[in-house]
């Protein structure tokens, strides 16, 4: 299961030929913190050591962009678990497929844009078809706004996963902050999502959360070995308000290392 659906969201985005992309950036994440793994369990506010593994790119080409990653995660409580989750979001720029400028006030351009979220032992399953706006903003590398349906697939209990839900929409952020401090270089990236509130198949609702995960990024490869943009170490934070729209909140610094290549 995890070996198919991940790779049905590398293929999505393999579809792309590679010589026509404009760029390309893939990644590996390493991550360690003390986590909320069981918000509707018997402890919800308990946390676990954490470890996550994950596979993320991003790509422009003749039409648009693309973007997934895919983590593993890697965590004990009561016996050692294992569980993987991706999302995978592929965009049509309007702008690029018409040849026109589209850009107004502080939007540069607008796209059609497609998301799918898939998890592992939850066999959840969300299509986010929407739009994306990429705006103007000064000192950004990137700085994307997402606002999309929250269309739900999933098994629901009777196929031994998280329970079904009616469908709600989706807000998402996300940045990039690139900065230098003498000869050392930095970069404060990350995103800020928030989905609406629905109701699960058993009739109760599902709160309304907000997650925001930034990162600072120390550019380690260029200190040490004169690799710029290639080894990053720094911290992560997590904050989740009603994860999983349960009614635990998450506050969580987690150690972050990166590899680009």
């Amino acid at each position: 299961m995890i070996k198919k659906s991940a790779l049905a969201l590398l293929i999505a985005t393999g579809c792309m030929p590679a010589q026509a992309a404009d760029w390309s950036t893939t990644e590996l994440h390493y991550q360690l913190g003390e986590l909320k793994q069981q918000p509707f369990g018997a402890n919800p506010d308990q946390t676990s050591t954490t470890n996550i593994y994950t596979l993320q790119h991003a790509s422009g080409w003749k039409y648009g962009d693309n973007f997934f990653f895919v983590d593993y995660a890697d965590w004990k409580d009561d016996r050692r678990q294992r569980d993987w989750y991706g999302e995978g979001y592929f965009n049509f720029s309007l702008g690029k497929i018409s040849g026109r400028d589209l850009s107004f006030g502080p939007v540069k351009d607008v796209g059609i844009v497609m998301g799918v979220n898939a998890g592992g032992d939850s066999k959840v399953r969300k299509y986010l078809p929407g739009v994306q706006l990429a705006l103007d903003v000064p000192g950004a590398a990137f700085f994307n706004t997402l606002i999309t349906a929250y269309i739900d697939d999933n098994v629901g209990v009777a196929g031994g996963g998280a329970p079904k839900e009616s469908n709600s929409w989706m807000l998402d952020t996300a940045w990039a902050f690139p900065f230098g401090l003498g000869n050392h270089d930095f970069s404060l990236e990350g995103h800020l999502e928030y989905i609406g509130s629905r109701t699960n198949e058993f009739g109760d609702r599902v709160k309304a959360h907000v997650l925001a995960q930034p990162q600072l990024r120390y550019d380690l490869g260029k200190t040490l070995f004169n690799e710029p943009q290639r080894l990053f170490v720094g911290v992560e934070y997590q904050y989740w308000h009603n994860k999983y729209g349960s009614a635990v909140t998450e506050s969580a610094v987690q150690g972050l290392a990166v590899w680009r290549f």
